[in-house]
Order: C-alpha cells, then sequence, then structure tokens
C-alpha cells in the first residue's frame, strides 16, 4: 500500500457479524433498515459466495463482507471468480476478507503465514483488487502483511485496547474493522452473571485456540485468564454486556481507539429470538438512522 494513500472501504461505522456462512435478502433487508452499514459473513463461506448476489440485489446500500473466507478450504482461483461476478453485478459492495484459521483445525496449518502471503498473489493475478480485501489479523506479523497485501485488517474476539496497538502498527491510511460480541442484559449483578454465562457459552471455545490465547497473553491477560472457561476479567473485555447505553459506549472505545468500523456480534440467539430485537435497542444509542 502506498504510504499516505488511503483505500480504505466504506462500511459505515457499525456493521452486523453473522457466524452463519450466508445470509438471507430478508435477513439482509432488515438489517439495512437499521442503519447499520455492513453485514460481515463468518464461518468460512463457501467459494463459491452464491448467497451474496442475491442479498445485495434485496438491498440498495448494505455492504457484505466474509469474516472471513477460509484461505485452506477456499481456493482463490474459485474465490476470485465469485468476487468479479459479485463486482459485475453489484459494483463497490462486497469486501472479502481472507484469513487462516486455526491451526489446531486444519491439517495442512504447518506454514499458515507463507500460506497467507501466497494466496493474495493469486488474487492479484486475478485482478482482485487490494482495496476491495481485507485480513483477519490479531499478531504484529499478520497485521503488517494485511497493510502490505489488503486494505487493511479484521480482528477477530479483540478488544479496544488491541485496536489501539494495531492503529499504531498500521499507521492512519489502513482500514481497521474490529468485532466484538455483546449481549443485552441488566445492569445489575444478576444482568452480569447471566451476560458473561452467555458470553462464556462461545468465547470458552477459543481459549483452546493458540492464536486467540496468545494474542490475549500479549494484552496483558494472565495464564489464569485464559485457562478454560475464561475469567470475568476476560469475558468482560470480549464480550460487552449490560444496556443498549452501555454497550455502545463500549463499541465506541473502538472507534476512540482507532477503528473505522466495528462488526458487531450478538450473543445469546440467532437470528429472531435475539438478533433483530437487540440490533433494534442498538441502533439509537449507536446513533443509526433507520433507512425510510
Amino acid at each position: 500500500m502506498t504510504e499516505g494513500v488511503s483505500l480504505k472501504p466504506e462500511l459505515g461505522t457499525f456493521g452486523v457479524w453473522l457466524p452463519t456462512r450466508s445470509i438471507s435478502p430478508e435477513l439482509a433487508a432488515r438489517i439495512e433498515s437499521l442503519g447499520y452499514g455492513a453485514a460481515w459473513i463468518g464461518g468460512s463461506p463457501d467459494a463459491d459466495l452464491s448467497w451474496v448476489d442475491p442479498a445485495l440485489a434485496g438491498t440498495t446500500s448494505l455492504q457484505l463482507a466474509t469474516g472471513i473466507v477460509n484461505i485452506w478450504s477456499a481456493p482463490a482461483s474459485s474465490v476470485a471468480e465469485s468476487f468479479q461476478r459479485i463486482e459485475t453485478g453489484h459494483p463497490g459492495r462486497f469486501l472479502l476478507g481472507i484469513g487462516v484459521g486455526h491451526p489446531e483445525h486444519t491439517q495442512e496449518y504447518a506454514t499458515p503465514y507463507d500460506a497467507l502471503v501466497s494466496y493474495p498473489d493469486r488474487l492479484d493475478a486475478a485482478l482482485v483488487p487490494t482495496s476491495r480485501r481485507v485480513v483477519a489479523a490479531l499478531g504484529p506479523r499478520v497485521l503488517r502483511l494485511a497493510a502490505q497485501r489488503s486494505a487493511g485488517a479484521h480482528p477477530y474476539l479483540s478488544t479496544p485496547e488491541h485496536t489501539a496497538k494495531a492503529r499504531e502498527l498500521l499507521g492512519g491510511a489502513v482500514y481497521l474493522a474490529p468485532e466484538h460480541k455483546v449481549v443485552l442484559s441488566t445492569s445489575d449483578k444478576e444482568g452480569a452473571e447471566q451476560a458473561r454465562e452467555i458470553g462464556r457459552q462461545t468465547v470458552e471455545h477459543y481459549l483452546g485456540l493458540s492464536n486467540y490465547v496468545n494474542n490475549w497473553l500479549r494484552l496483558g491477560f494472565t495464564e489464569a485468564d485464559v485457562r478454560k472457561p475464561g475469567s470475568d476479567r476476560l469475558i468482560d473485555a470480549v464480550v460487552a454486556h449490560g444496556t443498549p447505553e452501555v454497550i455502545a459506549g463500549r463499541l465506541r472505545e473502538h472507534l476512540d481507539a482507532g477503528a473505522d468500523h466495528v462488526a458487531i456480534q450478538v450473543l445469546g440467539g440467532y437470528p429472531e429470538e435475539t438478533l433483530l430485537p437487540a440490533l433494534t435497542e442498538l441502533a439509537g444509542p449507536l446513533g443509526l438512522t433507520a433507512a425510510n
């Protein structure tokens, strides 16, 4: 990336992160109507990205992003073909997030950094523009790679403190879009305990994955904090909980630390049970404007 030249995509200030591998046009339209700028689709979507076109066709301004396409399971050539198809039909409305996943889950994970370096080479050859892709990045080495080979970084399960460190390392011209988990709850002790329990149901899985554990240790968490099922201190850091106003304040800490965009993952039920009501309650405190 050229120093001083911004290639930052325009996804608005807040988006929605879904662990679903796809999104329906109906849900995309509801998310857009609440004023969120993007929907990030996790769960390692397939390379054909067949769900993107109908979801974009059913909306007018919502950006779709992958968070992330796994480089081990989605060949770069196939992903590039999908990108070109989407770009032709819906110019400038799709952001390709790529990443290496977890070493514990991938037999081929012998040289993840080298694989992550070569994947953008194949995207370059297929004319997928740097400005329309980001890299899942936590540690300094991959954050630097994200700045060099993409528009920026999409850290997952991070904190505002990590966002500040990432911004310092990346510089101002690079896009930074962390994900943060939320649980709406009451602000009393009982509500906090219930929210932490919901948070642990998701976070505990990542306590067995070295890339996340190492990142938390770099941020100053202790071995006791990152031992399953995770300390209250850790859960409170990576899962915002409380009233919509309290959660909005926590999410804005990422912006204050240098994030361009925050991808919000609602925990505790998907989608109708919790997702849309929670997104509706959060929209006002986040300063979002509902579409007419």
